[in-house]
């Protein structure tokens, strides 16, 4: 009787961007940070709940034919701190980095107080805060002292 394989048997890709060591369940919050909603012409593979030996269990993003910007690595960090971000290019990967999240933000969150000076049109200040907890995500707005949870920036990234 044949012995079952526990390889995980997922193609290569020839030119793009694989995420690696995403915290499980949180590969399609990745995919909402990019703004991938299946339109763009990118191929995309999602793998879940796979086996790691640094972090027991986690969920990996293959995105072909794009290549991450800056502020796409780091919108990323907001959900997945610990996350790699390997290019590939002919197959091969050519360069690997790891996401960090800075301790202050500026201009990738809007602050939820609709109240704050930051969401007033006529008003030209950026968003603006300081990262309480990478894991899970909390912030706190610099300007009126609001506490801005994951699923809040999640949320933002959804429409």
């Amino acid at each position: 009787m044949k012995e079952k394989s526990k390889e995980l048997v997922v193609r290569k890709i020839e030119r793009g961007t694989v995420i690696d060591h995403i915290p499980v369940g949180q590969a399609l919050n990745v995919i909402r940070l990019l703004g991938i909603k299946g339109g763009e012409g990118y191929t995309v593979a999602v793998v879940m709940n796979v086996d790691s030996r640094k972090h027991g269990k986690k969920d990996i993003v293959k995105v072909e034919g794009k290549e991450l910007s800056a502020a796409e690595v780091n919108r990323i960090a907001l959900v997945a701190p610990e996350a790699t971000i390997n290019v590939i290019q002919d197959f091969e990967v050519v360069k690997k980095t790891t996401v960090k999240l800075p301790d202050r933000l500026q201009g990738m969150v809007r602050c939820t107080n609709p109240s704050c000076i930051t969401n007033k049109p006529r008003e030209p200040v950026t968003p603006t805060f300081r990262v309480l907890s990478r894991s899970p995500l909390l912030l706190l707005c610099e300007y009126c002292g609001t506490r801005v949870l994951q699923e809040d920036v999640i949320k933002q990234y959804a429409g």
